[in-house]
Parts: C-alpha cells; structure tokens; sequence
C-alpha cells in the first residue's frame, strides 16, 4: 500500500481503478445517454474541484502567508510551488469549461443556458461567471504571473505591477466563484 501513496500518479491510476470496480461491483449500470451526461458531470465537477480548490488556495492560503515566509524561502515558492500549481489551476479552469459545455450540450439546454432563458437561468448565470472567470485566468493572472514569478523576464516596476494585477484579478475570480458555484448548484435544486 506504501508504495501506491508514494507516487501521486500510482495514487490516480489506483483511485480510478478503485471507482471502476465500485461501478462494475455495483452493477445494473446502463451505458447509455444517461450514463454519459452522468460521466461528463462527474467530470465537471472533479474538474471543477481541482480549479477551485486551487483558486482557493492561492487566496486563502498562499498569498496570505507570503509576507510571513523569510525572503531566502520565497525563491522556493515562486521557482517551483506556483508555477506548478498554476500550471494545474490554468487547465483545470479549461477542463472545467470544456466538460461544462459539453455538458450542457449533452443535455439539451446549452443555447438557452447561455441566452440565460427559463428554466435554465441559474446554470446559465453559473456557466457565464465561470468563463468570466476562466478568461481572466488565461488571459490576465497566467500572462502576468509569468512577469511576477520571472518566467518571463520584465523589468521590476512592470514585475511588481503584474503580480498586483494577477493578484486582484485572482481576488475578482474568488468572488465570481461563490455566487457562481451557488448557481451551479442551485439549477438542480430549485435555490433560484
């Protein structure tokens, strides 16, 4: 067992074998429509989870805890931590909305969702905020991240002003995500 959780990637494959034999041992499965628009909402929301979480993290856990980090420690954080978690935040915010679209193709409400028509308003408010939200995180925190961490190299007035602006961006998109996981959540339970 040691062995499995040494490797993050023997830990994946063995939680995705362990939901295949819960599926199969559960039995009576039909693979059908239902099944698949099933399947692309479970992935939606694994996708969602990781986006999320680590939206979250950033806000609640790493930006807040940078001024207290020695300076000789901070090289640690920007050279090997956040990029790597902003590597899995930037495609977990596309996966999301690829399997959230695909979802609401599947299912028949995607033009309506999106025109934010009735009975699909909540889902189509949700689904709006988060391609707010994934615009900013590929189109202004990822581009002004690589300035503040010195992936790409600026001068340090323009390093500053980036790590600012990915910075609130970062903050806009932890507010878009509460009343935007409130709608998602709210179109299949009737709290809208």
């Amino acid at each position: 067992m040691g062995a499995i959780f040494q490797s993050l990637g023997r830990t994946v494959v063995a939680g995705v074998l362990l939901l295949i034999l819960i599926v199969l041992l559960a039995g009576n499965i039909q693979f059908g429509h239902a099944w698949g628009a099933f399947f692309m909402r479970w992935l939606h929301v694994l996708s969602g989870v990781m986006w999320i979480g680590l939206l979250w993290y950033f806000n609640f856990v790493q930006i807040p805890s940078m001024p207290k980090i020695p300076d000789e420690q901070k090289p640690a954080i920007g050279k090997v931590i956040a990029p790597t978690a902003l590597f899995w935040f930037r495609w977990a915010a596309l996966s999301t909305v690829i399997t959230g679209l695909l979802l609401a193709w599947m299912n028949g409400y995607i033009a309506a969702a999106l025109g934010l028509q009735r009975p699909v308003t909540a889902i189509g408010i949700g689904m709006w905020l988060a391609l707010v939200m994934a615009f900013n995180v590929w189109f202004i925190i990822w581009p002004n991240q690589k300035k503040a961490l010195g992936i790409v190299t600026v001068a340090p007035e323009e390093k500053a002003k980036a790590g600012r602006l990915a910075m609130l961006t970062s903050r806009a998109n932890t507010m878009l995500s509460i009343p935007m996981l409130y709608c998602m959540v709210a179109q299949q339970n009737a709290g809208l």
